[in-house]
């Protein structure tokens, strides 16, 4: 948990749902899987911090085994929709659940405005200074 920036990281997930209509549940959380805040009316947000936290191991390992740098992003399509996590600096991740219609290049553009502003609340509360994500 990072105290202080909850109220602020739920805060950044409602305006991204509301700039994204067809997000069902934005969570962010600890790179090892702790739930930082969510905005989702879905009651396992515990479990999946912890599966994002275990796919972005495995996602961390492919991008460096390939050569293709530091996480950034990763999207699963299911049949009923879409499941997004973006790296938000060192420390977290922003997932997204969305339905099969979102439109995914507004959904990639908006979710990392996001995860860069809960990568600079996050390390605005921890003391840090400086770009610790991506910029789209």
């Amino acid at each position: 948990m990072v105290p202080g920036a909850e109220a602020e990281i739920l805060a950044e997930l409602r305006r991204l749902r509301a700039r994204v209509p067809q997000l069902t549940g934005a969570l962010a959380g600890s790179a090892d899987g702790l739930v930082l805040a969510q905005d989702s009316a879905a009651t396992e947000a515990e479990a999946v911090a912890a599966l994002t936290a275990a796919a972005l191991g495995v996602a961390q390992r492919l991008s460096d085994s390939t050569g293709q740098g530091g996480f950034r992003e990763l999207l699963v399509r299911g049949e009923h929709g879409y499941v997004a996590t973006y790296a938000a600096g060192d420390a977290a991740v922003l997932t997204l659940i969305a339905e099969p219609r979102v439109n995914v290049g507004r959904l990639h553009l908006e979710a990392r405005r996001s995860s860069l502003r809960i990568a600079e609340l996050i390390d605005h509360t921890l003391g840090r200074r400086g770009p610790t994500a991506p910029t789209a």
